[in-house]
């Protein structure tokens, strides 16, 4: 995880999230597994980054709009 904790520093944990969301929906649980422990060390380490680059998920019965981030 020392190395997850150094990318996450490099690369910025933007970044790192767009890479690990496609792995926490995987078929496979041992390979879920491990990008949730990925997922879970970006979300500790650094969650006010996290907020921007969430995937916008729309929904016709909602009509919450994030204002402050258009």
């Amino acid at each position: 995880m020392g190395a997850l904790v150094g990318l996450r520093v490099a690369i910025g944990p933007c970044r790192m999230l767009q890479y690990c969301l496609q792995g926490l929906f995987h078929q496979a649980l041992k390979i879920r597994d491990v990008y949730w422990k990925i997922y879970n060390s970006i979300y500790i380490g650094s969650q006010d980054a996290l907020i921007a680059n969430y995937p916008r998920i729309y929904n016709d019965k909602n009509t919450y709009i994030r204002y402050e981030l258009d």
